[in-house]
């Protein structure tokens, strides 16, 4: 995930020279809008779990700097942020920026997702710091949250085939080889899998055909798919999720690559990132051509 400027750079010279709240404000947004596409992500908002996740996020500072509930609540008259409270927001932010960047976030839902986490817990410190009781009532929103509006998952659409390890998975490309198949292999566990599942489910819908087709193995339950492909499915992997093309039964490419260091290759799992490095478009149309001539050459033998 990449960051514009305003996400890449933080003077803390400035702290004490600017309102922290306004400083965080705008670099939050300006991140937010560098990631999002509104279409889809603003249908995604208008869901429980992101308006109480929100709301929580940005509890306290709304509290703190609207000048009815800050004497009411905090009962002060100077309603702005104390040098500890912008510590903590500005450590807050930076925990953020690093945690959904491992994560493999890639959009504005998938950045907020990750950084909900981090968000409440930082809202916690800051209302025990203001106030006990509003800490353990905010503690009790926190939890009853956490356990009753659990993140949404993927529902829509897709044409993806799971197989149940190495052997579903052999079979299929033995059995067919004229099909051209392109695998993701994931875990359940991985923030990064599950943030990509969505793109593979849409490029699925969009480019799938008869000799096209789309496929997903879990590692985690079928450990043995991840030591047959050589891929690392511990806590820590780099590799996850890894997405295999296959043609005429074998491997032609991968994403991520490992070098010759054994290092692995960084690769945003985007819907742009994936058709390009795959050559989805060039792959579909060559199939649905094949598939067309097929049917042309069908008809002149029937005929």
């Amino acid at each position: 995930m990449e960051f514009g400027p305003p996400c890449t750079f933080l003077n803390f010279h400035l702290v004490h020279k600017i309102s922290a709240s306004g400083v965080l404000f705008s670099t939050v947004l300006k991140c937010l809008l560098q990631k999002m596409s509104f279409k889809k992500d603003l249908v995604h908002l208008c869901r429980p779990y992101y308006i109480v996740n929100l709301i929580l996020t940005f509890s306290y500072i709304f509290c703190k700097r609207t000048p009815v509930l800050c004497t009411y609540i905090f009962g002060i008259e100077e309603c702005e942020l104390d040098e500890r409270e912008t510590e903590i927001l500005f450590f807050l932010l930076i925990v953020v920026m690093i945690r959904t960047r491992k994560a493999g976030s890639t959009s504005m839902i998938n950045y907020l997702s990750a950084s909900f986490v981090y968000t409440n817990l930082a809202n916690l410190i800051l209302w025990f710091y203001a106030d006990f009781i509003m800490g353990i009532l905010f503690g009790i929103v926190f939890v009853v949250t956490a356990f009753f509006l659990p993140e949404p998952t993927y529902s829509g659409p897709d044409k993806v085939v799971y197989f149940r390890g190495v052997t579903g998975l052999e079979e299929e490309l033995n059995r067919d080889k004229k099909v051209v198949w392109l695998v993701a292999f994931y875990t359940v566990w991985n923030p990064a899998c599950v943030n990509f599942a969505p793109t593979f489910a849409e490029l699925s819908v969009k480019y799938c055909l008869d000799n096209f087709k789309f496929g997903k193995v879990d590692i985690g339950r079928y450990p043995d798919a991840a030591k047959k492909y050589r891929i690392n499915d511990s806590s820590l992997s780099k590799q996850l999720p890894t997405l295999i093309l296959f043609k005429e039964g074998q491997e032609v490419l991968r994403r991520p690559t490992v070098d010759s260091k054994s290092k692995t290759l960084k690769f945003p799992f985007t819907e742009e990132n994936i058709r390009g490095a795959f050559d989805v478009k060039n792959i579909f149309d060559n199939c649905k051509l094949a598939l067309k001539n097929k049917k042309v050459q069908g008809r002149i033998k029937s005929d």
